[in-house]
């Protein structure tokens, strides 16, 4: 319990600061004050005043906010802080300092990858068969547990991934196989057949497969410095693909919102990876880094992406939305999230005691 908690509070820490430092960095770029940085919310423990800036730790650590000086339209400042108003800046500004938030977040999943990248590599699945499923194309053809597909078609086969994805694309024609085994190379002939399988998602996608299993063998590729630049951008982008794709399943109906978890969850797999080592807990962070930059931006008031709906519309017609409208707004991006909160904590309670 304790290893969850202090992983929960190192991974929420790094997540806060980077996406609060976002904003924080890209207003006083434009010239906008910043009266708070905080990490926590409510009463201050402790902090440094520099300048106008109070750089603070609050009590609550369920998040953080940056207060900038006229951040609220309808805010009374002296003459004196005009020129420092969030408010009196030009609209496309006030949207890159918003945006700079979830920017930040994903920039962080970017460096982490990065660095494991570049120094401890990739892990790739070996295309080496483990079961063979009865009657398929696989077992007609000869394939035995343990072979190691070397090559399709002439083609050189190194990873699980690269072997299904060419079987996926051979639209059912014959395939030449070549496979690696302890007494030397076979080859063998197989067509694939057309079948329904689920994804990570459970949706039904039709592919064409031999009907073959991996054994999970892996092995470590190492990358150059540009190749870790791609692979982080990548895995990043793939991260971020998935949750846009989750998120919009969530509000199909497609996936049940029982399968939403929230701060509990996150410290037990917090932990989890903490005790499988420091860089499986880094990329964790870098997971749930891309995550909160992916719900951040969600076009709900009281979210960065309520925020920049706001001042989108107010570029495209030329006047900001009504005070009151945005307060209507806020209040019921509020009653939203409160309920998106009692949700995900009933949910993290259902499965820690009833599981």
């Amino acid at each position: 319990m304790g290893t969850s908690a202090g992983a929960f509070l190192v991974v929420l820490g790094i997540l806060i600061f980077f996406h609060e430092f976002g904003h924080f960095l890209v207003a006083r770029l434009f010239g906008v004050g910043v009266e708070k940085f905080s990490l926590g919310f409510g009463p201050r423990l402790i902090g440094k005043r520099v300048g106008i800036t109070d750089y603070r730790l609050s009590i609550v650590p369920l998040g953080g906010y940056v207060k900038m000086v006229g951040e609220e339209p309808d805010e009374e400042l002296d003459p004196q802080l005009i020129p420092l108003s969030f408010t009196h800046k030009h609209v496309f500004k006030r949207i890159l300092i918003v945006f700079a938030g979830p920017l930040f977040n994903m920039l962080l999943a970017v460096v982490i990858f990065f660095v494991i990248a570049l120094f401890s590599g990739i892990l790739i699945l070996k295309p080496t068969v483990g079961t063979i499923k009865e009657g398929s194309p696989a077992h007609a053809a000869g394939l035995q547990k343990g072979d190691r597909i070397t090559a399709i078609d002439g083609v050189a086969i190194d990873s699980w991934e690269k072997m299904a994805d060419t079987i996926s694309r051979s639209n059912g024609r014959p395939l030449e196989i070549s496979v690696s085994r302890a007494d030397g190379e076979v080859r063998m002939r197989a067509i694939p057949e057309y079948i329904a399988t689920k994804n990570l998602l459970g949706e039904e996608i039709k592919r064409y497969v031999i009907g073959v299993s991996s054994a999970g063998e892996v092995y470590s590729k190492k990358l150059n410095f540009f190749e870790a630049i791609f692979e982080s951008f990548h895995q990043t982008y793939n991260i971020a693909e998935l949750m846009v794709v989750i998120v919009a399943k969530l509000f199909t109906g497609d996936i049940a919102f029982d399968t939403v978890g929230g701060p509990i969850m996150i410290a037990q797999m917090a932990g989890d990876q903490a005790k499988a080592g420091v860089s499986s807990l880094f990329q964790f962070i870098a997971v749930i880094s891309v995550n909160l930059a992916v719900i951040n931006l969600l076009p709900i008031p009281v979210l960065d992406g309520g925020h920049l709906l706001f001042f989108l519309i107010e570029a495209i017609k030329g006047r900001p939305v009504s005070v009151k409208v945005r307060e209507i707004a806020q209040q019921v991006g509020m009653v939203l999230l409160i309920m998106l909160m009692i949700l995900v904590f009933y949910n993290d309670i259902t499965r820690l005691f009833f599981s």
